[in-house]
């Protein structure tokens, strides 16, 4: 009788144990960076770090998977390479400001979930209103990989010093088309650069000739400063440049972007 009843004990115990366990056994450490990759504000911490993806300000309109904290990711010479920048346009009044950094695969699959689903269009009314969502992947708006996942690539723009804050998105607020004049579009401390940031337009091409005046004297400075540290322009949006060459031009990571990412490096 006693050996009866011990066996349902142990195996209870037994049960008990592998649940107690599962979580632990099952859960998986996120992926860390390569010690080639840094927080940008470990090498300037003066470069003004505006990281949308951690928003709901997105062209989703909610926050990017991957994106758990507001920092500016990127591989060591990047990150130099734009301290060199920064050097350069602080001395004629002007910071540079980051929208994003490195960006993980997973955030890049958030990106053609979104586009697949037709049945979203949120935000249209600011990042794409002249674009049928069905063109996404076509048009080149959305891809399966991104530049910005071998983490030399950085979406930035020029703000006058001293800067101004930008106010915060309130969700459900009424959209203003991102190549609507500066004064209507959603307000940013930057410098008017024609468009918005992540506007899917052709208005956002580098050199459209429709941009000219002001507008266009501010991306030659952004584009003509960065390529003289070492980066090449992105022709179809003004606000993205890539480092060269790249310590990494063949592997796409998935490390999120956390502190915790590129701690100690």
């Amino acid at each position: 009788m006693r050996t009866a009843l011990r066996a349902p004990a142990a195996t209870a115990a037994a049960l008990l144990a592998v649940t107690a366990l599962s979580p632990v056994a099952q859960a998986r450490p996120e992926p860390k960076a390569p010690e080639e990759f840094v927080a940008l504000r470990s090498v300037d911490p003066t470069i003004i770090q505006e990281m949308r993806y951690t928003t709901t300000h997105t062209f989703l309109g909610e926050r990017v998977d991957g994106y758990r904290q507001p920092v500016c990711v990127l591989t060591r010479p990047a990150a130099r390479a734009l301290h060199l920048a920064q050097k350069r346009l602080s001395r004629q009044g002007y910071s540079l400001k980051v929208y994003d950094c490195y960006r993980p695969q997973r955030a890049v699959d958030h990106f053609v979930r979104w586009a697949k689903d037709l049945d979203d269009q949120s935000m249209k009314g600011e990042f794409y209103p002249r674009v049928d969502k069905g063109r996404l992947f076509e048009d080149g708006y959305i891809a399966e990989k991104s530049g910005h996942s071998r983490g030399s690539t950085v979406d930035l723009t020029l703000v006058r010093l001293p800067a101004l804050p930008t106010r915060p998105y309130r969700p459900g607020e009424r959209l203003a088309p991102c190549f609507a004049p500066k004064d209507v579009r959603f307000p940013d401390n930057s410098v008017d650069m024609g468009t918005g940031y992540d506007c899917f337009d052709t208005l956002s091409h580098t050199d459209d000739p429709r941009i000219q005046g002001l507008q266009r004297a501010n991306r030659q400075l952004l584009k003509r400063t960065l390529t003289e540290v070492g980066f090449v322009n992105l022709p179809e949006e003004w606000w993205h440049f890539s480092f060269a060459p790249e310590p990494f031009p063949d592997t796409y990571f998935d490390f999120p972007v956390h502190r915790r990412s590129v701690a100690g490096h």
